[in-house]
């Protein structure tokens, strides 16, 4: 019976997806508006109890919401769904379905005809989410719930929810970016390894000790790069998802960001000073994951910074400060908020512009803090600034030892 169904209805889950919201949206409004028309009406089933149970608004949900009597009369319809359709509200209340729903699939057919609501299978309760375009063409995801008193029989009401496509369409471009990006880091490093194994294999007599090595070299310094690049997707992934673990132990920063520059010059070739304002309160982190974060930090200033760049590290506000300076031509201001987004790049340098969002988002996970402003000589200055996280269980106890501490 329909007190049955009404329950079903309130059991619908949530999982997140944009066609749960919006199912849930229908049905919830479908619910309100049956108890509300049958208490205006005296139609032949009352249902005080869901009303009662469910007193929700169709202007309180975020997304736009009709409700289309077995008539097909609109007898709801929220000012978000006006504003989507660009229908004043009170045009909406009272046309037909037809005319209220005057949207197409850009080949000229309309939602009423193709999807047919009153119609079709009996047993059909559900229109799955789907994009259709306003007459200005601008995209809404619909979908819809149809009300039956009982399986297989007429529909009494049809109940739609409608939401701007545009930020589902942003979110498919951003994944589009990232296979993009990732298409063409792994392609490079890819090249180099199947050229060089490949020329090795089919003319290995042919090459004398020093250039096998060489080409050795190369390849295992790209396989070096591919590992670097998967490792980058899958913390962004884990940044993403909020799943990103901190193991913290108590960490000399010094001598970390010691071994970190010792790498990059290695690498590089290039020397990056450090200086530090002692004492220096030791810091809970963990020392793989601000490892990192340093090296990510210094190859930007290096990348971007006219290839050269200061380290200092000082300790401030119960925690550690890390500033890193550069001499290249700095962020503009207008541009700052953006740096520590996914992709972002500047300069035409090269990279994934996912180094500073990485660093952001473990920074994030420890409790710290990180922003850019101008270096004190021009350029661009990024500052973490990291709390000491020390246990409370430990406070007032010796010392442990320290990680990156020399022995």
């Amino acid at each position: 019976d329909v007190r049955q169904q009404a329950d079903d209805v309130v059991r619908v889950p949530i999982h997140g997806r944009a066609e749960s919201l919006n199912l849930a949206t229908a049905a919830a409004v479908c619910l309100y508006a049956s108890a509300r028309a049958m208490r205006a009406g005296g139609g032949p089933t009352s249902l005080p109890s869901v009303h009662e149970r469910l007193p929700v608004d169709p202007e309180d949900l975020p997304d736009g919401v009709l409700i289309a009597d077995a008539n097909g009369q609109v007898l709801v319809a929220n000012q978000m769904a006006a504003r989507l359709l660009g229908v004043a509200q009170s045009e909406l209340i009272g046309a037909h379905l037809t005319a209220a729903m005057a949207l197409d699939d850009r080949r000229g057919n309309e939602w009423c005809e193709c999807v047919r609501p009153y119609d079709g299978f009996g047993l059909r309760t559900l229109l799955i989410e789907q994009e259709w375009h306003t007459v200005d063409g601008r995209a809404l995801l619909v979908t819809a719930r149809l009300c039956r008193e009982e399986p297989g029989g007429a529909v009494q009401q049809v109940s739609i929810g409608l939401r701007d496509a545009r930020a589902r369409a942003r979110l498919e471009r951003e994944h589009s970016e990232l296979v993009a990006t990732v298409a063409h880091e792994l392609r490079s490093p890819l090249t180099g390894v199947k050229g060089f194994t490949a020329t090795l294999l089919s003319r290995w007599d042919r090459f004398t000790d020093s250039q096998r090595r060489l080409m050795l070299q190369t390849v295992d310094s790209d396989a070096d790069r591919l590992t670097r690049l998967i490792g980058e997707l899958l913390d962004v992934a884990r940044i993403d998802s909020g799943r990103l673990q901190v193991r913290a132990q108590p960490a000399d920063l010094e001598d970390l960001a010691k071994r970190v520059l010792d790498s990059v010059a290695a690498g590089t070739s290039r020397h990056v000073g450090l200086s530090a304002e002692r004492p220096l309160p030791t810091v809970w982190v963990d020392v793989d994951r601000l490892t990192q974060v340093i090296t990510n930090l210094v190859e930007n200033a290096l990348r971007h910074g006219g290839g050269s760049a200061q380290v200092l590290l000082r300790g401030k506000d119960d925690g550690v400060q890390l500033i890193v300076d550069d001499d290249g031509p700095g962020v503009p201001s207008e541009l700052r908020a953006r740096v520590f987004t996914r992709f972002w790049t500047s300069g035409g340098k090269g990279g994934t512009g996912l180094g500073l969002y990485i660093v952001a988002g473990v920074v994030t996970a420890h409790g710290g803090q990180v922003s850019i402003d101008d270096a004190p000589g021009g350029g661009a200055r990024l500052v973490v600034w990291l709390p000491r996280n020390e246990p409370d269980v430990l406070a007032g106890l010796d010392p442990l030892p320290v990680a990156g501490a020399p022995s």
